[in-house]
């Protein structure tokens, strides 16, 4: 039995329909609930944030998550293979015409992802204070909570619509197949299976 853990939404039917096409049958979830299981498989339905984390400590032998995550929380696990869906960026962002003020002593930066934007600003021996929030990042350079913002993009969209611009690019992001590294030995033949597979469907 593999164990594998999908992040909720488009990703999961994505990778669901990757596995439809490799085995030749459909992988479903029924309702609400969070555990699809089928043959030598088992899904789990996870917050996105939460799949390193079932990886790591082995609840899981295998999950499918975002590069973004992966930087963010800086799991020791096995990266495998970048599955080319869920692409999306992780840029900094500030008012349209009003560039972000170098010159200050610390700029103010907004942010889901303190650890990339941590990393981001302390490569360049910039001092910044960093504005944890969980939510509607957008505004908090429109109200003078912060200078700029670190956010993840798809189309850039509604940072325009909140009179807010690109000033930079920090990580490209894709979904990537992960695994826990004693997983990896101990089914290691399970494993790269799905691998080839995947990586065959991929690559066509």
């Amino acid at each position: 039995m593999i164990t594998i853990a999908l992040p909720k939404g488009r990703i999961a039917d994505d990778v669901l329909n990757l596995f439809a096409k490799m085995f030749g049958y459909d992988f479903a979830f029924v309702n609400r609930k969070l555990i699809l299981q089928k043959d030598d498989f088992r899904f789990l339905l996870v917050r996105s944030q939460d799949v390193p984390i079932y990886v790591l400590y082995q609840a899981v032998d295998l999950g499918v998550v975002g590069l973004d995550v992966l930087e963010e929380t800086g799991a020791d696990i096995v990266r495998l293979l970048d599955l080319e869906i869920g692409k999306c960026k992780v840029v900094l962002g500030s008012k349209i015409n009003e560039k972000i003020d170098y010159n200050k002593p610390q700029i103010k930066i907004a942010t889901k992802m303190p650890n990339i934007t941590r990393n981001f600003f302390s490569k360049r021996a910039i001092a910044t204070d960093i504005i944890k929030l969980y939510g509607s990042i957008e505004l908090a350079p429109l109200v003078g909570l912060s200078d700029a913002i670190v956010d993840i993009v798809e189309t850039g969209n509604t940072m325009k619509e909140n009179n807010l611009e690109i000033d930079e690019v920090i990580l490209e992001s894709s979904a990537y197949l992960i695994a826990n590294r004693n997983s990896f030995y101990s089914k290691k033949h399970a494993i790269l299976d799905i691998y080839n597979k995947l990586e065959s469907l991929i690559k066509k």
